[in-house]
């Protein structure tokens, strides 16, 4: 399979070298795949995941994406607005805004006009179940819900790569599943690669593969039986 992320050798120290978070990791990820990032606090999993989403740089080695080097890239932040989808543990909503303004705020950079801004929002929560819920503000919805609006929020410039940090540590077991359901939804509708970190094993079966950290280092990669949607969504 053709790799979307191919991560040669990477480590990352903080505190003038006293801490390696990630000690010489390579990986590849392959396009279309869905990968969960697991192990202990402290691991390492986040400073992966930011490091593939362009939030952070190696110390040393180099992250390739679509074949070129993100330390070539001139501006990280235009190319994640193009190429990454962000879901994390705390929502990350903005209070003042209702759920479908939260949802085009990906969209402000880029030149989209009004009306397709307003119809690629509905049609994303529309696709996450809250089409109800549009003129709501965060404080008037459920965790889950808000989970499910990050979520749109995340899939509204159809990125080649969707990054989920603990995007079921906050919910109930039932909005997780659901949330999973989603996530693999997008994997086989939108042909989306989706790298997820959880510290539950679990919910880490839900991949196609997953990866174990271990002080900095991939200790385990598996390459799981396929993930199944326990509901449809429309």
């Amino acid at each position: 399979m053709e790799s979307l992320v191919d991560i040669q050798r990477v480590s990352r120290k903080y505190l003038d070298g006293k801490v390696l978070a990630l000690d010489q990791v390579s990986l590849q990820i392959a396009r279309g795949e869905f990968l969960a990032v697991t192990g202990r606090s402290g691991c390492g999993k986040s400073t992966l995941l930011n490091l593939i989403g362009g939030l952070d740089r190696p110390t040393d080695g180099e992250i390739f994406f679509e074949g070129k080097p993100l330390s070539t890239v001139s501006s990280l932040d235009r190319w994640r607005s193009e190429k990454i989808g962000f879901v994390f543990q705390s929502f990350c909503l903005l209070p003042n805004l209702t759920a479908e303004e939260n949802v085009q705020l990906p969209l402000f950079g880029k030149s989209v006009n009004d009306r397709i801004r307003v119809e690629q929002s509905r049609r994303f929560l529309d696709f996450v179940g809250l089409a109800d819920r549009r003129n709501h503000l965060p404080s008037e919805l459920s965790i889950g819900q808000c989970q499910r609006v990050a979520l749109a929020r995340a899939l509204v410039n159809r990125p080649a790569l969707l990054l989920a940090d603990e995007p079921t540590g906050s919910l109930d077991s039932q909005s997780g599943e659901e949330v999973l359901d989603l996530l693999e939804v997008c994997r086989r509708q939108e042909g989306m690669t989706i790298v997820m970190v959880t510290h539950d094993l679990e919910l880490a079966g839900r991949a196609n593969r997953f990866i174990r950290l271990q002080d900095g280092r991939i200790v385990e990669d598996s390459q799981l039986a396929s993930p199944k949607v326990s509901g449809e969504v429309s």
